[in-house]
Formats: structure tokens, sequence, C-alpha cells
């Protein structure tokens, strides 16, 4: 596959991701972030968020296993994921909190069980497609680099070293 080929993919790609309401204009403004001084800056950032939210579910999943629920406890946990899935443009788990939040306001247990479970969905399939594409974009930088290692080459030249 060539880089042309593998350019095409990720555009496609990530329309699709759009299209289907997995992300919104923020995590386009998030990509505008990055740049040459600092090309991984939207993987850093996705990959922080999927560390933090590991946390923040396993955080509400015990909560809301507890006798007596602290539904301020649970609110301020998906309050705060909520924050990062904006902050990155994860639309579709944004939504999903905005739900859960007003379970917790309505102190509603079996409303909040729901809304995890469909956190946990929503996010694992967000991370799954996030995945897929850090993957595509790192495949697109390897040829890119290759091609220009293989004109290097043709012009006669070597590969400088990097220490």
């Amino acid at each position: 596959m060539d880089v042309g080929q593998l350019q095409r993919q990720f555009i496609d790609y990530t329309a699709s991701l759009f299209r289907e309401g997995f992300l919104d204009d923020q995590f386009t403004q998030l990509r505008k972030l990055q740049d040459e001084n600092n090309p991984d800056f939207v993987f850093e950032v996705v990959s922080l968020f999927f560390d933090d939210s590991e946390k923040l579910v396993n955080n509400m999943a015990k909560a809301l296993e507890q006798p007596t629920i602290d539904f301020i406890q649970v609110d301020a946990h998906v309050h705060q994921f909520k924050g990062s899935s904006s902050s990155i443009g994860a639309h579709r788990v944004k939504n999903v909190c905005v739900a859960f939040r007003s379970f917790c306001e309505q102190q509603s247990i079996d409303g909040c069980k729901r809304c995890l479970q469909q956190l946990k969905h929503e996010y694992s399939l967000l991370k799954s497609k996030l995945e897929t594409l850090f993957r595509v974009s790192a495949l697109n930088s390897v040829i890119e680099e290759a091609k220009l290692e293989q004109q290097i080459m043709a012009a006669g030249g070597s590969i400088p070293m990097i220490e």
C-alpha cells in the first residue's frame, strides 16, 4: 500500500468516525494543535484520556456496587469523565455522560447502572476505533520515512545515523 492509499484510508476512516458520531469538532481542534514540533500530540492526549477513563469507569462501578450509593460521588466521576471526553471530542461518550448525570440527579440506581453499561460499551468502541486510526497514521509515517530513505539512496546518499 502506498502513502496516497494510506492517506485516503486515514481520511475516509476519520470521516466515518465523525459521521457515526464517535467524534465531534473538538477532535479536529485537537488535531490542529499538533505540529512538527509535537507530532504525537493527539496520540499522547488520547492515551492520557484512555488511562484516566479506565480509572474513572472503575471508580463509577465500585461506587454503584456499594450498599448505600453516594450519588454525589458517582456524579463527580461522571462529570469528570464528561469533561475529559468533551476535551478530546468523544461525542457519543459525552452524550452518555449527560444522561448518566441526569440519573445521578434523580438518584436512580437502575438508570445509573444502565448508563454505566452503555458508557463502558461506547468507551470500548471509541477506544478500538481510535486505536485503529492511530495504527493507520503510524503506518503512513513509516511508509513516508521508507520512501524518503529510498530517495536519499537513489540520489547517491547514505542514511544518516541518529544518535
